[in-house]
């Protein structure tokens, strides 16, 4: 009887007491659902068809700080936005959810009952029954203050950022012009002009020239590249242009003058930070009684200058076997001479010119046989022209142009009334 009699009680606890705990799980259930309805981490209100609310939960109650039975069936949807998010729902929001059936993630404001503002997104679902008409208007809000939080604190630090370009910005162009003449000098008897082209605002670059009055009626020029970019290359410049001036004032025989520059930066150089330029410098005497200048080019693996003449053919002047400056206690230094008579003239240049980047895109870079080619075609001209010719040439590059250019230009003009040869 006992083995019977416990069956019958298993029997019992098999069958009523699943029945009795599935009936709590659903009570549960229901009441976990509606829980979750009013106290979910989001908003929800149901409007009718005008935009009258119907129901709104707990959550979205308690950020407005408004009662239920001020808002249902008393308030619309649009009641509850700002001005601005009023006028955006009807002209736009209202129309779109009409025709699409669901709009989501719009950023909106509500206005709370304090008067405060509660940035938003809202997500709305047009539900309709089964014949596909519209019932009831479903709105999910999202409180989104730590988003515009975040959002006005990036804007703050691109502002910020903007600030600090624009200020580097400015400390650049005034360094950069620290390490350029203001002026050229004024030679008797020569026209002379020059152009420094930025391939950044951001950064310094290591291109330099100059033209400055010698004793005894002679005059000096250089033009040159200093290794790198930046804050480093700046001080390298400005290391060799004033070295370059002084040298030329002690001794200013072009060999000469490079030599001590190469041996300034030897004894610079600490190993870590390179420097070294390639450089050209020349010197400037009248030629009475030929009419012009005499010129003397010593050239330390500086790209040749283009010697334009007055019949109109432009050919290199080569410095063969001419060392990088700074690299090596005894540079080789190669020198040429050349007079410049009416009508000729120099161009001096650093590669940024020929090694930009045609607009034709790729690899395709201008070159020295293009740049020849655009010198003889252009002789010839006055060393003001040649200058407006070239930077018209390195503003079809674009942004082509990688690496800032140096360009300074000489001409020896003719007489009055000669016509051109």
């Amino acid at each position: 009887m006992s083995p019977a009699h416990g069956e019958d009680e298993g029997g019992r606890d098999g069958v009523e007491g699943p029945v009795d705990e599935d009936a709590e799980f659903s009570a549960l259930l229901e009441d976990s659902a509606e829980d979750l309805y009013e106290h979910a981490p989001c908003g929800y209100l149901s409007t009718q068809l005008d935009g009258r609310i119907a129901k709104i939960n707990t959550t979205l109650l308690d950020w407005l700080g408004h009662r239920r039975g001020d808002l249902v069936g008393r308030k619309r949807f649009s009641d509850l936005l700002t001005v601005g998010g009023r006028l955006y729902h009807e002209t736009h929001f209202a129309p779109l959810l009409r025709m699409q059936g669901e709009i989501s993630g719009i950023a909106l404001e509500m206005r709370a009952a304090d008067g405060s503002r509660l940035p938003v997104l809202v997500t709305s679902t047009l539900k309709r029954d089964s014949d596909g008409r519209p019932l009831l208007i479903r709105t999910t809000v999202f409180d989104a203050r730590d988003r515009r939080a975040y959002e006005n604190e990036l804007l703050l630090a691109r502002q910020e950022a903007d600030r600090e370009r624009d200020r580097l910005q400015a400390l650049a162009a005034t360094l950069q012009k620290t390490l350029l003449p203001p002026v050229l000098a004024d030679v008797p008897g020569l026209d002379v002009s020059a152009y420094y082209h930025l391939a950044s605002v951001d950064e310094v670059g290591g291109d330099f020239y100059d033209l400055f009055p010698l004793a005894a009626g002679t005059w000096g020029l250089f033009l040159g590249d200093v290794c790198g970019k930046g804050a480093a290359a700046a001080v390298v410049t400005s290391l060799v242009r004033y070295t370059l001036r002084a040298a030329a004032v002690y001794d200013p025989d072009p060999v000469a003058v490079l030599g001590n520059l190469n041996t300034v930066l030897n004894h610079e150089d600490d190993g870590a930070d390179p420097r070294f330029c390639t450089v050209v410098f020349g010197l400037l005497t009248p030629a009475p009684d030929l009419g012009g200048f005499h010129v003397t080019l010593a050239s330390g693996g500086h790209p040749p200058a283009v010697l334009m003449r007055a019949d109109g053919t432009a050919d290199p002047l080569p410095t063969p076997g001419g060392q990088l400056i700074g690299v090596l206690p005894d540079a080789h230094i190669a020198t040429t001479t050349v007079h410049l008579g009416p009508g000729d003239g120099l161009l001096l240049y650093t590669d940024g010119l020929t090694e930009a980047h045609t607009a034709g895109g790729g690899d395709d870079r201008y070159g020295d046989e293009a740049l020849l080619a655009f010198c003889r075609a252009l002789a010839p001209a006055t060393a003001s022209d040649t200058v407006d010719a070239v930077r018209a040439l390195l503003d079809t590059f674009g942004g082509g142009v990688d690496d800032d250019t140096a360009v300074l230009a000489i001409h020896v003009p003719r007489a009055p009334g000669e016509e051109r040869g």
